[in-house]
């Protein structure tokens, strides 16, 4: 049968190459056609590919372009090659469906049995690149009772709806494989229909082909899935993990295809009641099942249930060919169900943040030492201490159980008991109740700084009382104002003055490059589960308790980073990021804010090695030197921010394999890298990086645990 010269089973379109001479001929033929039309879209989809953000590279060149005559609708379009055209038109799943994935799913080779409600799943399934070959069975053709759920038009009445089905396809991707089965599914071709199948889709409305189908899948050991369109069932049955399971769920029994053959549409109503479960089905199709024969022909199916049936089976299809979990059995997705559940979404309220903490009472004497102890900065304000007040002494132990991954061998905490140190003996100077002070490794705790109380004074260290009381953090964005060299310097002779050293990066240049560094750092630290859950566990909101962690608004969010803190803190989504390679702009938080500053500035100690006992106390005297170094910045009227990436306190390179598994090596070369770009030389180590800007005031300060009672002197 043929149409205006058309075949009516035409469905596959003709591929011609211009350099072939032959093809040249035919298409010069077609072009002399006044019933064709040619369309070039070559330009238009290269343009389109070379706008693709993150554009794959291609092996493919404009030898593989071809004209694409499709004789049904008269006309040839100009297209690159199916490398280019799948890249394009897949591009928008991303990330939903990533790249890697996309090629493991175009190995599927696709079976559809029944092309009324197989038709929509056959679309969805190429429009999502989920299949790299389609066999399409149907017998039957077109009618217009059809058309209130098969997504054809009327120019397909009268076609096999297998051939409309795959002139979709065609028209979506013209270089995908399908083979139409146009006498549809039965006994004698079942196997030649599944031989090489990845899965099939069984849709049919015949109950004896259904089970022909799934006999046959059981012996070649294929997955079939159905999707029945009223209330969304699906049913899954993996003859590929149990090929002994009995068809159906063994719903019928003992029955077998033959015995279904034949049967009037009364005898199999017992059957199709015991597949779908009478009591599963709405109200109005069980209604309607009643009515078929008397008052309607067949049973109801609605366009919309189809297109969600489609979509429910690309999603059964997707989870196969991906090796996600997809256990035989059955679910519903119900929509009116859903519906009957609509609510009105709960508005976001104004945070109710705790009123600031009312002025404490002057302090003086040992409960003055003992706050300006508990003031010390440290990671995440975890305060990583237990303070104790003796007779003649206050001691500063470090508390393992404060710690994080990032702190290997408890480094930054006792750089923060070290910080607290220097805090009492000025306290302590200032109340005239200092003495001498050690540093204890080998007591109960990894690390007790102890401060002996006297009678004693000191007016240098006195003076930097207010300052350690009024010193804050502020993450504010700087101005990114040029920073003077008479400050700098300064800063450094306070560092030299302690023991340390400092070294900046202050052209915008090396403040650049600082930036993408410590960016690429905090998406590592996004990206590892122990890493991003620290992180996130350190952030307090309204009604947590603010006396330790980090209060948000400490962390003056601009609009859209607030927006995107839910997103951020979701472990499954940085598992997906992680899959697929992604999450650039975790690390824009930190990498913006360097942008923006004026300088930053890494100060170093020479901290004895790792494996010297005198270790962590080294770390402690570096916490005096940054202490120091930050009081004094703020003297100058700078917003200062610690910026401490995933490898701070590595020094060996082993040490970040536990930090990140995952980000190991990235972290061992950004660390390098940073270290290069600061010139840290080898016998200095770094303690803290600190972020230098002029910027707004801080919104709120971080709060403290309270300290233990202390009788106060005068």
């Amino acid at each position: 049968m043929a149409t205006d010269g058309v075949a009516a089973d035409a469905y596959r379109p003709l591929f011609f190459d211009e350099s072939d001479l032959g093809d040249a001929a035919e298409l010069a033929r077609l072009r002399a056609d006044g019933g064709v039309t040619f369309r070039d879209l070559r330009d238009l989809l290269r343009a389109e590919f070379n706008g693709l953000v993150s554009r794959p590279q291609l092996a493919e060149t404009i030898d593989s372009d071809r004209w694409i005559y499709y004789p049904w609708r008269g006309t040839v379009l100009g297209l690159p090659g199916p490398e280019t055209m799948r890249a394009i038109r897949l591009d928008r799943n991303r990330n939903k469906i990533t790249r890697a994935e996309q090629e493991t799913l175009a190995r599927q080779k696709i079976g559809i049995v029944g092309q009324s409600v197989g038709h929509s799943i056959a679309h969805v399934l190429v429009m999502e690149g989920t299949c790299g070959e389609l066999r399409l069975a149907d017998f039957d053709t077109v009618e217009l009772s059809n058309l209130n759920r098969l997504p054809g038009t009327l120019f397909d009445i009268g076609v096999n709806k297998a051939v409309v089905a795959a002139r979709r396809v065609a028209e979506l991707d013209p270089y995908l494989p399908v083979r139409v089965f146009t006498g549809g599914v039965d006994g004698d071709n079942v196997d030649a229909f599944l031989d090489g199948l990845s899965l099939v889709v069984e849709e049919c409305d015949s109950l004896d082909i259904k089970l022909t189908v799934r006999e046959a899948a059981r012996r070649r050991a294929i997955p079939v899935i159905m999707d029945t369109s009223d209330r969304g069932l699906l049913d899954v049955e993996r003859f590929d993990l149990e090929p002994t399971r009995p068809p159906f769920h063994g719903l019928l029994g003992d029955t077998r295809s033959a015995d279904l053959r034949g049967l009037t549409t009364r005898e199999k109503a017992p059957h199709v009641v015991r597949i779908l479960d009478a009591a599963g089905f709405s109200a109005s199709m069980a209604a309607s099942l009643v009515e078929v024969g008397e008052t309607i022909s067949s049973w109801p199916q609605l366009g919309g249930d189809v297109h969600l049936g489609a979509a429910i089976a690309a999603t059964a299809v997707r989870q196969l060919g991906l090796g996600r979990k997809l256990p035989s059995g059955r679910t519903r997705v119900d929509l009116e169900s859903c519906l009957d559940a609509i609510a009105e979404p709960v508005p976001p309220g104004e945070a109710a943040w705790p009123e600031a903490d009312p002025e404490s009472a002057p302090r003086s004497g040992v409960a003055a030492v003992l706050a300006a102890a508990q003031c010390a900065p440290s990671g995440g304000n975890a305060q990583p201490w237990t303070l104790r007040c003796t007779d003649d002494a206050i001691e500063i132990a470090l508390a393992p159980e404060r710690s994080t991954v990032i702190d290997i061998g408890y480094r930054g905490s006792a750089l923060a008991v070290g910080a607290a140190l220097y805090n009492a003996r000025v306290a302590a100077a200032a109340a005239g109740l200092l003495g001498s002070s050690r540093l204890l490794t080998n007591g109960a705790a990894p690390l007790t700084a102890v401060l002996t109380l006297g009678d004693g004074s000191d007016p240098a260290l006195a003076c930097d009382y207010s300052a350690i009381l009024d010193r804050h953090t502020n993450r504010h964005f700087g101005t990114g104002a040029a920073l003077d060299a008479d400050i700098l310097a300064g800063l450094a002779r306070v560092a030299e003055a302690a023991g340390g050293a400092l070294r900046c990066a202050v052209t915008r240049s090396a403040v650049t490059s600082a930036a993408d560094l410590l960016g690429t750092a905090d998406r590592c630290r996004y990206l590892t589960p122990q890493m991003h859950a620290e992180m996130f566990s350190e952030l307090r909101g309204p009604g947590d308790d603010l006396r330790t962690g980090l209060d948000l608004r400490s962390m003056e969010f601009a609009p859209y980073e607030a927006a995107t803190l839910g997103i951020g803190r979701r472990a499954d989504v940085m598992a997906r990021l992680r899959d697929f390679d992604g999450g650039e702009a975790l690390g824009s938080y930190t990498r913006d804010r360097v942008l923006s500053s004026s300088a930053l500035v890494a100060v170093t100690y020479r901290v004895p090695p790792p494996d010297d006992g005198d270790e962590l106390a080294g770390y402690a005297r570096a916490g005096e030197v940054v202490q120091r170094v930050w009081i004094e910045a703020e003297r100058y009227g700078l917003a200062v921010q610690p910026v401490s990436p995933a490898f701070l306190f590595a020094r060996r390179p082993a040490e970040l394999s536990t930090v990140s598994p995952e980000f190991a090596d990235t972290l061992t070369s950004l660390q390098g890298r940073f270290l290069d770009l600061l010139e840290v030389p080898e016998h200095e180590t770094m303690a803290l990086v600190l972020r230098l800007s002029y910027a707004a005031d801080a919104t709120v300060r971080s709060r403290r645990l309270p300290v233990p009672d202390a009788d106060t002197r005068g």
